[in-house]
C-alpha cells in the first residue's frame, strides 16, 4: 500500500467521528435512577495504563471511594489514537461502559446516537454537591432540547479555545524569539530551529483551528455540526468550511510547510498522535488551549528536562469568543450498569476541594505538599493521576509553584472582554441528513483531511473534493444547519 492511500485511511480519523457520532445506538435501554447500584464504576478512559496509575486506583482512590460513597472505579484505557473509534463501537455494542468522556461540541451527534442517557434525575437525586461548584450556567452546556445529557466538566476560562499554539519556548528563547503573533512568526521559528537544532522533529501538528482565526475572514465557529460546517459570528450564517476561502489559504499554508520540508509525514498520516508526538520532546508546537503549557510540561521535560512551554494567540488584536461551556463532557451511556455510581463518583470528586485534589495528585505528602496555595511537587516530572483538564473547576483549581505568577495572572484574567458566541449552547440535530453526515465523514477520511493539513496539494485536489463533497449532500447538510440555527437564535 502506498504512502497516500495510507494518509487517506489513517488522517481525519477525529475529525470524521465528530461529525457523524456514533455507529448506531445499545439495544439496552437506559436504566435510570431507580437501578441496582452495582459498586463498581467502568470508565472508559483516554491514554494508556500506567503502574502508577493502576496502583494509585486499586490501594488509594478505591479504599477511600468504597468507605465513603461505596463504590469503587474501574479503567477502560483505549490510545489516543483510537479512543473515539473504540469509543462509538463499544457504546454500539452495548459494552458496560458506565462514565466516559469526550469533546462537549459533539454532544448533539453523541445524543442522536443514543450514546448518552438523560441525566436530569441522576442530577437531582446524587449530584447536588456537584452543582455547587459547576453552576446552572455552566451545565447548560450538556442539555439538548431541554434535557440534561451530559456534564460540562471544564469550569474554566475557556475563550479562544482550539485558536492558540503551545510552543517550545525553551526553542524560541534559544533562536532568540520573543513573539509568535503571525504565521510567518511560525514558519521563522520553524526555520531557525531546523538550522540550529537538526536533531529536532519540527511541528508536531498542523493547527489547522488556529491557523482558521489567523486566515479567516470573519470570527468563525465551529458550530456542533462536526467541522465541516463554521458559523459567522458577523454574518449569523453557516458555511461550508471545506469550500471557504480560510479553508484554502490554511491548505496553502500547510503545503508550503511541507514543500519547506519543514513538516513530516506523520503528521498527516498520524495526525491523531499529535499531542503523544509533542510530549516526546523533540517537536516544537501543537494546538493549544488556556493552561495546556502546564497540563503536558511533566511528560515534555521527561524526555526534554529542560523544555519550557507558552501558549500563543495568532493575531491576539482579534476578539476572543467563548464558544463553549468548557471543552469537556461527561457522559453515562444507555448501557451503563451503574448510573447510579456514576453520579455518585463524580459528585464526590467534586464535593470538596481534598476529593479533587485527591482525584487529580493522590494523598497530600506523597507527591507533593501545597505551601501558599501552590502545589511543590516531590518530582516535577509527576504529572498527577486522574487528567486535571477533565475536571478543571475555578473553585478548586490549583497551580505547582514553576507556573509563573505572570501567567496566573493572565489565565485569571483570559476571559475578560471575550464575547459569548451566538451557538454557544446550540446542538445540532442530525436526524435528517444522517445519510448526507456519513457520506461527508467518509470523505473527510478519504480526501479533505490530506489536503487540510497540507499533504495534498489543494489547486490540484479541491475541484474533484468539491465535486464528491457535493455528491456526498454538502448543500442539504448545511441547509438543515442553517434552518435549525435560525430556529434557534429566533428562539432566543
Amino acid at each position: 500500500m502506498n504512502k497516500k492511500v495510507i494518509s487517506l485511511l489513517m488522517c481525519g480519523v477525529l475529525t470524521a467521528s465528530m461529525l457523524i457520532g456514533g455507529c448506531g445506538q445499545s439495544k439496552k435501554h437506559a436504566l435510570g435512577v431507580n437501578a441496582k447500584d452495582t459498586g463498581k464504576v467502568i470508565i472508559l478512559y483516554p491514554g494508556e495504563e500506567t503502574d502508577e496509575m493502576a496502583n494509585f486506583i486499586n490501594n488509594e482512590l478505591n479504599p477511600r471511594l468504597k468507605e465513603e460513597i461505596g463504590e469503587e472505579v474501574e479503567l477502560v484505557y483505549r490510545g489516543w489514537d483510537q479512543y473515539w473509534e473504540q469509543k462509538s463501537i463499544m457504546l454500539a455494542a452495548g459494552d458496560e461502559i458506565d462514565l466516559y468522556w469526550d469533546g462537549l461540541q459533539d454532544i448533539g451527534p453523541m445524543v442522536n446516537n443514543k450514546q448518552c442517557q438523560p441525566l436530569d434525575e441522576l442530577i437531582e437525586q446524587y449530584g447536588q454537591d456537584m452543582k455547587k461548584v459547576i453552576p446552572d450556567t455552566q451545565l447548560s452546556g450538556g442539555v439538548v432540547d431541554g434535557v440534561q445529557y451530559g456534564i460540562p466538566s471544564a469550569y474554566a476560562p475557556s475563550s479562544g479555545m482550539f485558536q492558540l499554539v503551545c510552543v517550545r519556548q525553551d526553542m524560541m528563547d534559544d533562536v532568540g524569539m520573543t513573539d509568535i503573533k503571525t504565521a510567518d512568526d511560525l514558519v521563522e521559528f520553524a526555520e531557525k530551529v531546523a538550522e540550529a537544532h537538526p536533531e529536532m522533529s519540527g511541528p508536531a501538528d498542523v493547527i489547522y483551528k488556529p491557523l482558521t482565526r489567523y486566515f479567516q475572514d470573519e470570527p468563525l465557529t465551529w458550530c456542533s455540526a462536526g467541522d465541516s460546517v463554521v458559523y459567522g459570528e458577523k454574518t449569523k450564517k453557516a458555511y461550508s468550511y471545506f469550500e471557504s476561502e480560510t479553508f484554502k489559504k490554511v491548505a496553502q499554508f500547510n503545503r508550503s510547510m511541507y514543500e519547506k520540508g519543514l513538516y513530516r509525514d506523520e503528521l498527516t498520516t498520524n495526525y491523531n498522535e499529535r499531542d503523544s508526538r509533542m510530549q516526546q520532546g523533540t517537536y516544537l508546537w501543537v494546538e493549544g488551549s488556556v493552561g495546556k503549557e502546564n497540563e503536558i510540561l511533566s511528560s515534555v521535560r521527561a524526555n526534554a528536562p529542560e523544555a519550557k512551554l507558552k501558549s500563543y494567540l495568532l493575531d491576539p488584536e482579534q476578539d476572543k469568543y467563548i464558544t463553549a461551556c468548557g471543552g469537556e463532557v461527561l457522559c453515562i451511556p444507555y448501557s451503563a450498569q451503574n448510573p447510579i455510581g456514576s453520579m455518585k463518583f463524580l459528585n464526590w470528586l467534586y464535593s470538596s476541594k481534598d476529593n479533587y485534589m485527591f482525584a487529580i495528585y493522590g494523598p497530600e505528602g506523597e507527591n507533593y505538599t501545597i505551601e501558599n496555595d501552590r502545589i511543590v511537587l516531590k518530582d516535577p516530572a509527576f504529572g498527577g493521576y486522574f487528567y486535571e483538564w477533565m475536571f478543571r473547576n475555578v473553585n478548586y483549581q490549583m497551580f505547582t509553584t514553576d507556573v509563573t505568577d505572570e501567567f496566573i495572572d493572565s489565565y485569571t484574567h483570559w476571559d475578560d472582554g471575550a464575547i459569548a458566541s451566538d451557538v454557544m449552547a446550540f446542538h445540532f440535530d442530525n436526524a435528517n441528513v444522517k445519510n448526507e453526515a456519513t457520506a461527508i465523514g467518509e470523505l473527510i477520511n478519504t480526501e479533505i483531511m490530506p489536503i487540510l493539513c497540507g499533504y495534498v496539494d489543494y489547486d490540484e485536489a479541491f475541484p474533484q473534493m468539491q465535486q464528491h463533497l457535493k455528491d456526498a449532500g454538502m448543500d442539504k447538510y448545511l441547509a438543515e444547519v442553517q434552518k435549525q440555527l435560525d430556529e434557534y437564535l429566533a428562539s432566543k
